[in-house]
């Protein structure tokens, strides 16, 4: 049963001012200290969003969050992972990492429910349950996986979420803006050339399965995502 928000966070003050914040805007919340603890509490009960700190005593949560995307349980857990790291590579390697969103300390709690009710929506928006198909690729979100032929891709969690977002979203341009705003967030503060290289990494996974050409640069435009224009 999904009901409430796990929030993972070893300085006191910090998590009392989240609970606080999350019980008055009513968001049912539970706490734990490190990774041991939240490990237990998921065990109870899955909660339908994790507020994680990424330094954390003994496992960092960077590490934590790659082993929730790991276990078929957690795998599409909403994440979002706070931090006082906050340059553009940290970023990127939380985004990396598995988490769906970013937020740097000091934050408000303004903008922290607005981050939660965004990613929130984002997991609404597609069905557990649900299965796309594109060309020869298949995704199965409620395995979380991805697969030509019946040929399993080790996809990234971002990548993963760019192809998902290409593949209910086909024959259609995106700039670099749109695509950061819709597979990542309009919260997200990376820089667009992050686009770039997140499409080559997918490309480069699945050039060995012959469908690197479904996604075709536009020039002056961004990228395209059609199977029926690809060559070879």
């Amino acid at each position: 049963m999904e009901s409430d928000i796990l929030v993972v966070e070893d300085e006191p003050a910090i998590r009392d001012m989240v609970c606080m914040a999350l019980r008055q805007a009513g968001h049912p919340c539970r706490a734990a200290a490190d990774v041991s603890q939240a490990r237990s509490a998921l065990a109870d009960q899955r909660p339908q969003l994790m507020l994680l700190d990424w330094m954390l005593p003994g496992t960092s949560g960077l590490q934590f969050a790659r082993e929730l995307r790991r276990m078929e349980a957690t795998r599409d857990l909403p994440i979002i992972m706070l931090t006082a790291r906050d340059q553009e590579d940290d970023r990127i390697a939380g985004l990396d990492a598995g988490a769906d969103d970013y937020l740097g300390k000091p934050f408000s709690t303004r903008e922290l429910l607005a981050r939660i009710d965004a990613v929130m929506r984002r997991a609404r928006g597609y069905r557990r349950d649900e299965r796309l198909q594109t060309g020869r690729l298949v995704m199965d979100l409620a395995r979380h996986s991805c697969s030509v032929d019946g040929r399993e891709i080790n996809l990234a969690p971002t990548e993963f979420r760019l192809l998902r977002f290409f593949m209910t979203h086909p024959d259609r341009v995106f700039s670099r803006s749109q695509l950061l705003d819709n597979a990542w967030g309009n919260s997200v503060y990376v820089e667009e050339r992050t686009v770039d290289v997140h499409v080559r990494r997918l490309r480069k996974q699945l050039e060995p399965f012959e469908c690197d050409g479904y996604i075709q640069t536009v020039r002056g435009a961004g990228y395209r995502f059609s199977p029926e224009d690809a060559h070879g």
